[in-house]
């Protein structure tokens, strides 16, 4: 019988897991498809220069990507917490650059639903290392 702490923390890998691909895949995106990549994301480019800041943006997106990835490895639930909760001024950010640069409402919707998306997390994750801590007692 698989227990409710069992459930919870499949529920909250399952959680990271799909944090960590999408990241990955919107770091190689930006890295190999700078000019589409920013435009998904709702600031297009000004000028084709501008495409190596995508790319530095995509290789430190992978960097955070493979970070997450080893923490979800080890089921490190403490750290990954943190990093949901901290890791919402990224879709802040985003959401405002996007309001700014006058991208569709789906654009700004979506980076709104990704701080949801993390603060679910973060009360998953929460949850998780609250049982384990009860449990160490």
């Amino acid at each position: 019988m698989v227990t409710q702490h069992k459930k919870l923390e499949t529920l909250g890998f399952i959680l990271v897991l799909l944090m960590v691909l999408l990241q990955g895949f919107y770091g190689i995106f930006a890295y190999i498809e700078p000019a589409n990549f920013a435009d998904i994301r709702g600031t297009a480019l000004i000028s084709e220069s501008d495409q190596d800041w995508v790319k530095i943006y995509g290789s430190r997106t992978i960097f955070i990507t493979s970070i997450l990835a080893y923490l979800l490895y080890s089921r490190n639930f403490v750290i990954l917490m943190w990093c949901a909760l901290l890791g919402i001024v990224m879709p802040v950010s985003d959401a405002l650059l996007a309001y700014n640069a006058e991208a569709a409402t789906k654009v700004i919707i979506k980076h709104l639903a990704t701080i949801i998306y993390l603060l679910l997390t973060y009360f998953v994750l929460r949850r998780i290392n609250s049982q384990i801590k009860s449990k160490h007692q």
